[in-house]
């Protein structure tokens, strides 16, 4: 039987902090209100967002990634049940790397050429107003394969603001399925790698609940119900194959970067998830493989280096059984982790990375790797797709290089990972193997 994506839309912007997420959040919780089977969608590879959809509208978040993932993951990922789809994008509508992956450059117009879901624009119209039309109507017709069916005004400063916008918009033929005035309490807490997490928000279900009221008073909700659209043929689905049968998965504050895409995937396949948390000092379940995601361990990294229970049921599991850390789970694997402040907390040492936050410098973008050694799961010389994103700066990293790391232009990065013995860790997350 053909399989098909299911209808949907896409809440996009012309660029980042223009109000997607309170849009996305506020929508996902109206339809969960209204009854909608809804499922939503993180275009690119964050991997905050998705809780947040999640705790919107009570069903998991995927991400959709058109430069790691080849038309049988995004399949994978597009064939989960639901009435309504809606993802947000990344970005800008349009922003994405300069050479092209598995089936893009990564772009949220990528993903709607791919799925025919059509795009909202979410148009922060601070410091102007008719200039909206000749905006969007730039994003309208810039690729044909890309429906941009309407814009969102927001942060409309006065009745007579909106008037102007509208006018404009109308004359150019531009729907405007709202327009959100402009307000100050509507935004997330963030840090350095964006929002805080989903479960660290003190009060996120009421901030949620208030971004749907808002958006109930000032969006057409039956109009962009019946925008939607889909339909497109899906490839024949893939799926990532798991590390081992059963894994002992690091999960909390700490350790929560883990694509919900890899984990669901390795489910799929049979392997068992031992979840385990490190900051209540629990030492790794008896498994096949001990997996630490990336998160925040710079911010907690006193109470992980006096996770004495933790720290020696770690090494013990690393005598036998294979261990690996990806970004904050790499530094953890580490010597030493220096904060913002510069203490230095000593990490388990099963690798020699030394790493700081005191000088700290940004680390981006989407990573290329071919194994020099094998990691769980993956055999030497296999090619892996992922994506890096950190502040952290390398002070060592003594240990034989794990991979050849390179960025999306093909530019060798001196994040190389590392492996000692039956340990293994890479600063970048993992998506998908190239196929």
């Amino acid at each position: 039987m053909s399989r098909a994506t299911i209808p949907g839309l896409i809440v996009s912007a012309p660029r980042s902090g223009a109000g997607k997420t309170t849009v996305m959040l506020g929508l996902l919780r109206c339809l969960a209100e209204d009854g909608v089977k809804v499922r939503p969608y993180k275009c690119g590879p964050d991997y905050i967002d998705p809780a947040f959809h999640r705790a919107a509208c009570g069903e998991d978040s995927r991400n959709l990634d058109s430069w790691a993932m080849d038309p049988g993951l995004l399949a994978d990922q597009l064939g989960l049940p639901g009435e309504m789809a809606v993802a947000e994008g990344s970005m800008g509508l349009f922003d994405g790397v300069a050479r092209a992956g598995a089936t893009g450059n990564g772009s949220t117009a990528d993903i709607a050429a791919v799925t025919g879901w059509p795009v909202v624009v979410v148009m922060d119209v601070s410091g102007h107003a008719q200039t909206v039309a000749a905006l969007s109507l730039g994003l309208r017709h810039f690729r044909q394969d890309v429906q941009v069916a309407g814009v969102i005004l927001n942060r409309v400063a006065s009745p007579r603001h909106e008037r102007l916008c509208r006018l404009a918009l109308d004359n150019a033929g531009i729907p405007v399925f709202g327009a959100l005035p402009r307000r100050g309490d509507l935004t997330l807490p963030e840090r350095h790698l964006g929002l805080v997490q989903a479960v660290e928000h003190p009060d996120l279900d009421a901030a949620i609940a208030g971004y749907a009221g808002f958006l109930r008073a000032h969006v057409d909700l039956v109009a962009l119900r019946t925008l939607v659209a889909g339909g497109k043929p899906l490839q024949p689905p893939r799926r990532i194959r798991p590390p081992a049968q059963r894994i002992a998965l690091a999960r909390d504050e700490a350790f929560s970067f883990a694509y919900p895409h890899l984990v669901a995937a390795w489910q799929d396949a049979g392997a068992e998830i031992l979840p385990f948390s490190p900051l209540a000092n629990e030492p790794p379940p008896d498994a096949d493989c001990c997996w630490l995601p990336g998160g925040y361990p710079e911010l907690h990294a006193s109470r992980l280096a006096g996770a004495q229970v933790f720290l020696a049921g770690l090494r013990r599991f690393a005598e036998s059984g294979p261990v690996h850390g990806e970004c904050g789970g790499y530094m953890v694997l580490g010597e030493a982790l220096t904060d913002e402040g510069g203490q230095i907390h000593r990490m388990a040492g099963l690798l020699g990375l030394e790493t700081s936050y005191a000088s700290r410098r940004m680390h981006l973008g989407y990573r290329q790797a071919r194994l020099l050694s094998p990691l769980p799961g993956q055999g030497r010389g296999q090619r892996l797709l992922g994506h890096e994103f950190h502040y952290s700066t390398i002070l060592a990293q003594p240990d034989a290089p794990l991979a050849e790391v390179f960025d999306a232009e093909g530019n060798a990065v001196p994040e190389t990972g590392s492996r000692r013995g039956n340990v293994t860790g890479t600063f970048f997350h993992l998506i998908s193997e190239a196929s």
